[in-house]
């Protein structure tokens, strides 16, 4: 399952102005960060936990910004 982080992205501009920033205030990697903001590695619950707390995301918007699923197109087959 794809997550969309559009949302966070834009956060994360917001907040800190770049990945990079972000990045070392919860103490994970650039890399790492882009791997997990592309859907190639997830977050883990400690790097959820700081994210929500240093970009000052309420509980009830934090499905919102890390599970919200991302819309792909999907070839529906109908038989008629």
């Amino acid at each position: 399952m794809a997550f969309d982080y559009s949302k966070l992205r834009g956060r994360i501009r917001e907040v800190f102005n770049t990945q990079e920033n972000f990045a070392k205030n919860i103490e994970i990697s650039t890399v790492s960060l882009s791997a997990k903001l592309n859907g190639k590695v997830q977050f883990t619950q400690v790097e959820i936990a700081k994210s929500i707390k240093m970009l000052e995301i309420g509980n009830s918007e934090i499905s919102d910004y890390f599970f919200k699923q991302k819309l792909s197109l999907i070839n529906i087959n109908t038989n008629n």
